[in-house]
């Protein structure tokens, strides 16, 4: 088919050097933003007097029909158009000749990528933040029912202080509550119209930028033309969010796996969201989990190729931008396919309370409450914390845990312990104790629970 631009050139390509040209492949998912925006930019057409009423009218009118007849496959997009932008115009002049080809007057294929990407990047946007609240959720869901599931708390991997798995689900949703907020920033820095920018330095018409944008639901325009059309911070941000996101998911991935394996066995996911082996019919493997693992380094990756594409790129517009779609399209999708398998995967695990109490029971993860007993008594804490250290390590060269210790041996480690030792070494009894916002205990966690609720709520989120 004839190149729109055919004129300067004669407009006929290598076959190979056009193909690689060609971005139709992937930025023909932007049709539906990008026949969107030229209704706006055809009705701003009229109303400033560049074209006629009866002209915009019949761009506009055609320009729907050309819409419902993609979405319901009357149509196919052509595979040969150099790109979603051309091949929208070429339809159009198809359909009604020469009115169709004033529809190009007072803007650039760089203006109007820039809108494209932006309109599209906005509503996917949108998509991947009701994931997030149904993740959000489905977490909430898991910590309500489990305030009083004692489990222990890990650093560096190893068994440091009782917690709930109520405590332990609400860091996951404070994470993912930012993930929020960082998509919803991002997003409102990314809506601004560039269409009127044109190629880059504007142009002569007198045209109305911000009818368009308003039109278009933007809340203004770029205020520089230069920038308008090479700008792509907002690509850069989105996927600098999607990435955190990514990474929070591998984290908590990372966790499933582990609580999954016979070495944890704290929970068990549904049987939907795992699968088996080839060869070992005992298996029952973490898969989603690990793919969203996995896919973490795609998404990063996606981001790393980003930046290095727009480093050393001079104003304003260059070639090598068309390398910003394939990469932030893969990151939104691949983001929203883990979000999507992550929520129901989350909801339908089982929580094996027994497995997570029996190993809070080792590890003597309630020694610095016994170190606290010691300080209410009156000791310095870091004479307490030597103290409490040495009686840990006699205790594992004689194979017992703190409450195997008997009274007796404990007033000869020590004159202030006495019978209440005990009870501040229960386990129930040091997570209740954990009174300070946004601790473990269970009144602190109920409080983190309604503060995720209150998120969800403000949000407009509902089940």
């Amino acid at each position: 088919m004839e190149k729109m631009w055919a004129g300067r050139t004669a407009g006929a390509v290598n076959k190979d050097a056009d193909d690689f040209n060609s971005s139709i492949h992937f930025d023909s998912k932007m049709y539906k933003q990008d026949i969107t925006g030229s209704m706006q930019h055809a009705a701003m057409l009229a109303a400033c007097g560049i074209i006629s009423e009866s002209d915009s009218n019949l761009i506009i009118e055609t320009l729907e029909q050309i819409l419902a007849d993609i979405n319901d496959g009357k149509i196919e997009i052509n595979p040969d158009a150099e790109d979603i932008h051309m091949f929208v115009e070429a339809e159009l002049t198809a359909r009604i000749g020469d009115v169709g080809k004033r529809l190009h007057t007072a803007r650039s294929r760089n203006d109007q990528v820039a809108l494209d990407i932006r309109l599209y990047l906005r509503d996917e946007t949108n998509g991947v933040l009701e994931l997030l609240y149904k993740l959000i959720d489905a977490i909430k869901t898991q910590a309500e029912g489990n305030i009083n599931t004692i489990m222990p708390g890990y650093t560096h991997l190893q068994r440091a202080q009782p917690v709930t798995f109520a405590h332990h689900m609400m860091a996951y949703a404070m994470m993912f509550m930012r993930d929020c907020t960082r998509l919803k920033d991002a997003a409102a820095r990314m809506n601004y119209s560039p269409l009127g920018s044109c190629a880059l330095a504007g142009t002569t018409y007198p045209i109305n930028r911000r009818m368009v944008a308003e039109g278009l639901g933007f809340d203004g325009i770029t205020m520089n033309s230069m920038d308008g059309v090479s700008d792509r911070d907002f690509c850069v941000e989105l996927m600098s969010a999607y990435s955190i996101i990514m990474m929070h998911l591998s984290r908590f991935s990372e966790e499933i796996i582990l609580w999954s394996s016979w070495e944890f066995k704290f929970i068990e996911l549904n049987d939907a969201f795992t699968t088996g082996s080839s060869i070992m019919p005992q298996k029952k493997n973490s898969d989603m989990a690990e793919l969203v693992r996995g896919k973490t380094g795609r998404v990063y990756g996606d981001l790393m190729a980003l930046l290095t594409t727009l480093k050393g790129l001079p104003l304003a517009y260059n070639k090598d931008m068309q390398e910003d779609k394939e990469a932030v399209f893969d990151a939104v999708e691949t983001v929203q396919k883990c979000l999507n398998i992550f929520a129901p995967m989350i909801l339908t695990m089982k929580v094996l309370p027994e497995n997570m109490y029996a190993a809070a029971q080792k590890g003597f993860i309630n020694a610095t409450d016994l170190a606290d007993y010691l300080v209410v008594k009156g000791l310095p804490f870091r004479t307490a914390y030597k103290i409490v250290g040495s009686t840990v390590a006699s205790c594992i060269s004689q194979g017992k845990v703190l409450e195997d210790i008997t009274l007796d041996e404990y007033k000869q480690i020590h004159e202030l312990f006495d019978a209440d030792l005990y009870d501040a070494i229960k386990l129930e009894n040091c997570v209740a104790k954990r009174i300070s916002e946004g601790s473990a205990g269970p009144e602190a966690v109920k409080a983190q629970i309604e503060y995720v609720a209150n998120f969800l709520k403000d949000e407009g989120y509902t089940e």
